[in-house]
């Protein structure tokens, strides 16, 4: 990932200013990470030990979640860590690729400033709600939208001052340009349907994410582009749909779990835990990498978010991946596959929802998705088995050693397992045990490991915040692009087209996986599963395709859509996590993309695999 622009000149009025407002904005970002982790272990605490429970915890929750949404945009803003794809830009001269930075900068302002009225109405409008629990108005909630807006704008506009004026005229006369163009094709655009989402949602969209354009503001002012051109739609309905991508309590876990990773990582839980594994399987070829995928295999479903799946798991093996040797775009190629690896392992959430919209058996799919997610795994290991064969294997640890490793491991080697008894017994749920595991480290690194480093809270709290809005905004504006696209009737035009090729089960079992990568890629999994699942989960029925095995084949196409560059959300998720540039991971995914096609091709082949233990 790269900065977004310049630093500014010491001394500088920006510079003063943009200072200024990132100590005004790091400080109650900060706190609001704290308040959360507080109030969620409080909830767990009144419910489970003293059996009094708070009914307000998750709508506190709520409300500060999504400022801590945007205040962390904010943060990971100031520190150009919105995530982008740079290859083509880096490639360019160093004039072209000033410009290109020029346009980094003025098309997030554009969208930013296209949403910041709208966002405002949208808050004003949620002044006559009023919230269950704590009574409170929701605009103390929704105020968060064109708060975040707003200094995100203010810190472009900033950055816009300093860039060099022949470069910003070039931009601003370019982006005029397509817009002008935009508008004067405007009927003819209408009279080309549903392919003008190509116009938009390819042409324009692609061409963002090529020239270095983040993610997120890529995929916002694409969907702005097209309800201003095609639509009267109100600005307002994006918004309330970014809210909704944004707010969802399931993706607090995303934060905490990025907090716990950085807090294992602090307290010694980490070099424990990785001393034993690496111990264990060092002087095996590859043997972290199957550490990695077994550990993605075991904390998958626990939270319900694959962000935050990753986030628990990267930032224990990583470091000692590096030390050993591995390349970073090979670690969050694998990390980003074995997030596509992972989606039918119970308990997902994909699965539950499909269950809630198709009438399929949420419990025949919990079984269903065990070994299919196994196959995917072997398929990703023998990869890594391969890409591993020039590593030099660390020599086999003593017999002594190991055991001794395994003794000073034995409280972080528990933690897997407490985070997840705790949901299945039903202690917290899948959001609330990030704080249980949180407890947990603090306690080891005081008591057990006794290393605890008080000054570091701090910053690991900023570096949680400004992650987690750069994952949070992806999400946010994908979601508003996923229900422009549904507006447009696409798909129910698709689920008509998909139920009329010829080939029966054969023909249609391939079309589905073919469209569903490409959902996954710009849907994610649970927006197609409630548009698409109802219409052609009967068409699967009537050609004779088992509904659980058209389940599984389904989940694993989006999966894999998801974590696919150059579109697939999922895909920049895990370059976050892992800190690492996705110019540098896409060199290096393609071998596991491939692995998990051939893996998805073998469960839509032999049904067995998904409905063998039914």
């Amino acid at each position: 990932m790269t900065a977004l622009a310049a630093s500014a000149a010491p001394g500088g009025v920006a510079a003063r200013i943009e200072t200024a407002f990132r100590r005004a904005v790091e400080i109650p970002t900060a706190v609001l990470v704290l308040v959360e982790i507080v109030v969620l272990l409080a909830g767990v605490i009144s419910r489970f030990v003293f059996h009094h429970p708070f009914v307000w915890t998750d709508e506190l929750a709520s409300i500060l979640f999504l400022w801590l949404a945007m205040f962390g945009a904010v943060i990971a803003l100031q520190r150009g860590q919105h995530m982008r794809l740079t290859a083509i830009v880096a490639s360019m001269s160093p004039q072209w690729r000033q410009r290109a930075e020029a346009l980094a900068t003025v098309v997030p302002a554009l969208f930013l400033l296209c949403v910041l009225p709208a966002a405002r109405d949208y808050a004003a409008d949620e002044w006559f709600i009023e919230t269950p629990a704590l009574g409170l108005s929701n605009i103390v909630r929704a105020a968060a939208l064109p708060a975040g807006c707003a200094v995100m704008l203010l810190l472009m506009a900033l950055r816009l001052l300093r860039t060099a004026p022949r470069d910003l005229i070039l931009v601003a006369v370019a982006l005029a340009a397509i817009g002008g163009l935009l508008h004067v094709a405007t009927p003819a655009l209408l009279a080309m349907g549903n392919w003008n989402l190509g116009v938009f949602f390819v042409l324009l969209l692609g061409g963002a994410v090529l020239l270095g354009v983040p993610i997120a503001f890529a995929f916002g002012i694409a969907t702005v582009a097209f309800l201003s051109t095609m639509t009267r739609v109100p600005l307002t309905l994006v918004v309330s749909r970014m809210d909704e991508g944004m707010s969802g309590l399931i993706l607090l876990a995303v934060p905490l779990f990025v907090f716990l990773g950085l807090l294992i990582e602090m307290t010694g839980m980490a070099r424990a835990m990785v001393a034993f594994l690496a111990g264990l399987l060092g002087h095996v070829r590859g043997g972290l990498y199957y550490v990695l995928l077994g550990a993605i295999y075991l904390v998958s479903g626990i939270s319900g978010s694959k962000a935050a799946d990753m986030a628990a798991v990267a930032p224990v093996l990583f470091p000692e991946m590096k030390r050993r040797g591995a390349a970073e775009g090979e670690l969050v190629a694998i990390l980003s596959a074995s997030g596509a690896m992972s989606e039918t392992i119970p308990p997902s959430l994909v699965l539950i929802t499909i269950g809630s919209v198709t009438g399929v058996s949420i419990a025949a799919l919990f079984t269903g998705g065990l070994l299919p997610g196994a196959v995917l795994a072997v398929a990703l290991g023998v990869v890594a088995w391969w890409r591993s064969r020039d590593e030099t294997p660390a020599p086999r640890a003593a017999g002594g050693v190991v055991a001794r490793a395994f003794l000073v491991a034995i409280p972080s080697l528990l933690l897997p397992v407490v985070i997840r008894t705790s949901v299945m017994e039903g202690i917290a749920t899948a959001t609330e045990v990030s704080t249980i595991g949180i407890a947990y480290a603090v306690l080891a690194g005081l008591f057990v490991y006794r290393q605890f480093d008080w000054r570091r809270i701090y910053p690991m709290l900023l570096e949680t915040a400004a992650l987690s809005g750069a994952i949070l905004i992806i999400i946010g504006t994908a979601t508003g692009m996923a229900w422009a696209l549904t507006q447009s009737g696409f798909s129910r035009h698709l689920a008509q087209s998909m139920a009329g090729m010829p080939g029966g089960a054969v023909g249609f079992m391939l079309i589905s996986i073919f469209a569903f990568v490409v959902l996954g890629s710009v849907l994610e999994g649970i927006p197609a599963i409630v548009l698409f699942g109802p219409l052609l989960f009967p068409v699967a029925r009537a050609v004779g395709i088992h509904e659980v095995h058209y389940a599984m084949v389904v989940i694993l196409a989006m999966g894999i859509g998801l974590f696919a560059p150059p579109l697939g959300v999922g895909y920049y998720t895990a370059c976050a996590i892992g800190r690492v540039s996705p110019d540098v991971g896409m060199r290096r995914i393609w071998g596991y993309m491939i692995a998990l096609v051939i893996g998805l091709l073998a469960v839509a082949a032999i049904p067995w695999l998904s409905i063998g233990f039914l």
